[in-house]
């Protein structure tokens, strides 16, 4: 890819996960539905070479630049993705452990809230759905429509969690760095993103 060549660029991500309990890191662009995940993969990294597949992480500030791109045998149908993120745990963990190579796999992201869950899912806030309020869900303002923490320490007002699923099928991802804005120029895949995403002039 040269730093001039067109290149569709996608950002209608939710986010991207972290999972560490394989051969491999695993790095997870997620989306809100299976439509989507499972439409990007088949249209898109499917036909992706392994080899070609570069993911650069540009940190700037407190968030990050995630970007992704590769060859392909269908150019018809390429697309590239980034995302603009804040810095995490997750991602400083991966950072630190990924040792050259990951897993490249599509993850859906789905919120849940107290009616879609047992008794004993916990809360964003750290608390067991048991530990928060009833909301009776019957679209009404009654006294039960309250899901709040009942933990007096905590602020958590309504009982929220989220569900990941991943997508089966995975890649080998081998090129992956870490950069600072400063750097991206020396980077044909960075320097395209911010040329496109951010030094650009808005139409």
């Amino acid at each position: 890819m040269s730093s001039d060549s067109p290149v569709k660029w996608f950002d209608n991500l939710v986010g991207v996960a972290y999972r560490y309990y394989d051969l491999r890191m695993n790095v997870v662009p997620l989306f809100g539905d299976f439509k989507g995940a499972q439409e990007f993969w088949r249209e898109t990294i499917k036909w992706w070479n392994d080899h070609s597949i570069k993911i650069r992480f540009v940190e700037t500030g407190n968030t990050y630049w995630f970007i992704m791109g590769a060859e392909t045998t269908r150019v018809e149908n390429n697309r590239f993705l980034f995302k603009i993120l804040p810095i995490s745990s997750h991602y400083d963990r991966f950072k630190k452990g990924h040792e050259g190579s990951a897993y490249l796999r599509l993850g859906v992201y789905t919120k849940k809230y107290s009616e879609d869950v047992k008794n004993d899912a916990k809360c964003d806030c750290g608390h067991i759905k048991e530990d928060h309020g009833v909301d009776d869900d019957d679209g009404g303002d009654g006294d039960n429509d309250d899901s709040s923490c009942l933990y007096e320490d905590c602020k958590c007002k309504k009982f929220e969690s989220f569900q990941l699923n991943l997508l089966k099928k995975k890649k080998t991802v081998t090129d992956i760095e870490f950069l600072t804005e400063s750097k991206v120029k020396d980077d044909v895949l960075a320097w395209n993103c911010f040329s496109v995403n951010k030094y650009s002039p808005k139409k």
